[in-house]
């Protein structure tokens, strides 16, 4: 039991700790909106990450074979949700005022439900799971395993969020904020670019 659970744990942190296009969202959208958001869009990303363990433990190989043939067209399609997410948020930061509204608009069960989304479109994740838990052959894990890999990545993603919510008290200025936003923006396009090259 402790044995699937660390591994689930050290898995986790493996699939979250490399700060992408996911986190880097996170904690642009933590910093421009509030910690409350941020945090509920990095429960978001560790819960696509549980689910993806989950599938992993239930039937790792044979998910991971019938997920190769349209990992191509999943990385696309994140590709193209990225390249949107980075417009929006370049528009938002080139055009007065529209903080305020992404402010009052964001919700929190909004962020969780975008992120979940967007991170599920990247099937390597249960490829990743599902080599592990074949590696450990009989004690791959089950739910233990899961709630490892679960917690790991829900503290990440919340440290994240919280980064990103600090760096915002910090740079309270319009400006200060218009400049993160167009920064986290070119890192997005930039990783979104990226998936599909």
């Amino acid at each position: 039991m402790i044995g699937s659970l660390w591994s689930g744990v050290i898995a986790g942190y493996g699939v979250a700790v490399p700060v992408g296009a996911i986190g880097i969202l996170i904690a642009g959208l933590s910093a421009r909106t509030s910690f409350k958001v941020g945090a509920a869009a990095g429960l978001g990303a560790a819960t696509a990450d549980g689910i993806y363990a989950a599938l992993a433990v239930l039937g790792g190989a044979a998910l991971a074979g019938a997920i190769t043939p349209i990992a191509t067209p999943l990385r696309w399609l994140a590709a193209a949700a990225l390249l949107a997410l980075a417009t929006h948020t370049t528009f938002s930061a080139l055009h007065p005022g529209t903080t305020v509204r992404e402010t009052k608009q964001t919700t929190a069960l909004g962020a969780y439900l975008a992120i979940l989304a967007l991170t599920l479109l990247n099937p390597m994740t249960i490829v990743y799971f599902a080599a592990l838990v074949l590696g450990r052959g009989s004690e791959g894990g089950g739910i233990w395993f899961v709630l490892g890999a679960l917690i790991a990545s829900a503290s990440w993603q919340l440290f994240i969020a919280a980064s990103g919510a600090l760096a915002g008290r910090l740079l309270t200025t319009p400006r200060a904020r218009r400049l993160t936003a167009l920064i986290s923006s070119a890192v997005i396009a930039v990783l979104a670019i990226n998936l599909v090259t």
